[in-house]
């Protein structure tokens, strides 16, 4: 029996050892910087300096307030909706390879989306009106 070279185990090896030496270096660097802009900076604190700077007014009150659900709604849908754009865009680079399989796994998809956004509009989540108003306008049947 012969003795196998630790080189021979992987061909990974060569490559892992130069990103781990490569990424040491850098740390070692990034530490360095910021010991040295800690070490020369100027620090001169001022309660001036503390506080938040709001493009030259003078912040009055909390800087936190309510916003409307239907923002964070049409942020979700936007997503959600983007991403299946995103897979309908990958399909359509593959759409020779993939065949009449790939067709129909696509218009199936699709179908789910129109049936998911039918559903939402149902719904009302597509409305930016008050709820009241929507009743008013909408009786339930």
């Amino acid at each position: 029996m012969h003795p196998v070279s630790p080189a021979a185990l992987s061909p990974w090896v060569p490559g892992l050892t130069s990103i781990a030496l490569y990424t040491a270096l850098v740390l070692v660097a990034l530490g360095a910087v910021l010991w040295l802009t800690r070490w020369l900076g100027e620090q001169k604190p001022d309660p001036e300096k503390a506080r938040p700077y709001e493009c030259g007014v003078i912040p009055t009150g909390g800087a936190r307030f309510r916003y409307p659900v239907p923002f964070y709604l049409v942020a979700a849908f936007f997503l959600i909706f983007d991403v299946e754009a995103a897979f309908i865009f990958a399909w359509a680079v593959a759409v020779n390879d993939l065949g009449w399989l790939g067709w129909l796994q696509i218009t199936f998809f699709i179908v789910v989306l129109l049936v998911s956004l039918f559903y939402l509009w149902k719904k009302g989540a597509l409305d930016w009106k008050p709820l009241a108003a929507h009743r008013r306008t909408f009786p339930k049947i």
